[in-house]
């Protein structure tokens, strides 16, 4: 039997929605139904590159469109708990883009709404959910590489402040930290959870914005050392050692299509898992998943999950002045 579609809608109609949108096209069950955009030719644009039904030159147009049952929602960062909480509130479910708040304090307003409304709501941690990041995780938590005990992971790359504004700018949430940072944050938290203690320093912007921030996570028995730069590029490798092995994912590894497995330093073997598409359908098939299900929040990147990370990062903000 044939699934019904789920009918989505997208606002904030930049390069990572390009993606998202193009990733879409490729999921049988998944119908690209209305886009908004405050430039209404831009709009038309997306929708006709897309295939998108309806184009709204106006966010409260998509809000209220009653076809449109989810929202992705890839606005700048300071404008991600507005909108998303306006979403819910209008009974639509949501996936916001990372770091889905700029706060703490507005990351917990989110999933008030979320249980509230009861209408699902996820960050779109899309890494959580490409296979290689799936198959590591099962063989850490299976104790293939033995206790973890150590996790190197960063991402960096040149941003020229001409032609990348926003990373630039403080009000819309720019800088290395909230643009990239989260994405070894995220990885040290996905195998090693909470940290007992967070150093982090910085080199800022005139701004008011990080640059690059390196960060050292302290656990009971482990550490992950983590970079993030917006001023210069790097390998943009991750590894994860253990007391019987370690484990290397391709580069760059937030978008791994494999990793190879290390004993004794030497290489055991490969595995090859690409992603489909740029890798942004696999976190919309679990939000299909979910809203079928009727769960306001994924198993596998959970509310709690984002809160936790919001934390941590909420930490990093405070140590480096940002």
């Amino acid at each position: 039997m044939e699934k019904n579609k789920i009918k989505w809608g997208i606002i904030g109609l930049g390069n990572i929605a390009s993606q998202f949108a193009a990733d879409l096209l490729l999921l049988e069950d998944a119908e690209l139904t209305a886009v908004a955009s405050r430039d209404f030719a831009k709009g038309k644009l997306f929708a006709e590159k897309f295939n998108a039904l309806k184009v709204y030159d106006s966010y409260d147009l998509i809000f209220e469109d009653q076809e449109v049952e989810i929202i992705y929602i890839a606005t700048p960062h300071n404008s991600h708990a507005e909108l998303s909480i306006k979403a819910l509130e209008n009974g639509k479910h949501v996936l916001c883009e990372k770091p889905m708040a700029l706060s703490y304090h507005d990351a917990m307003r989110m999933i008030e709404a979320s249980k509230k409304r009861n209408r699902f709501f996820m960050e779109a941690f899309w890494t959580r959910f490409i296979p290689s990041i799936q198959d590591v995780l099962q063989k850490v938590n299976n104790g293939i590489i033995g206790n973890v005990n150590y996790i190197n992971a960063d991402f960096a790359f040149y941003g020229s402040e001409t032609e990348n504004k926003r990373l630039f700018d403080k009000e819309l949430g720019g800088g290395a930290l909230f643009d990239i940072g989260v994405y070894p944050l995220f990885l040290s938290y996905l195998v090693l959870g909470n940290p007992k203690k967070v150093l982090a320093k910085a080199v800022m912007h005139k701004n008011k914005v990080d640059l690059q921030t390196s960060i050292i996570l302290q656990y009971e028995k482990a550490q992950s050392v983590l970079h993030a730069s917006i001023v210069s590029n790097s390998d943009m490798k991750a590894s994860i050692s253990g007391t019987e092995g370690r484990i290397e994912l391709n580069a760059p590894w937030y978008i791994a299509d494999g990793y190879s497995l290390y004993e004794n330093e030497k290489e055991e073997a490969v595995f090859s898992l690409p992603a489909l598409g740029k890798g942004y359908a696999h976190e919309a098939i679990e939000c299909h998943n979910c809203i079928r299900d009727n769960k306001i929040e994924s198993e596998l990147w959970s509310h709690q999950n984002s809160l936790d990370l919001s934390k941590i990062v909420e930490e990093i903000k405070t140590q480096i002045g940002l």
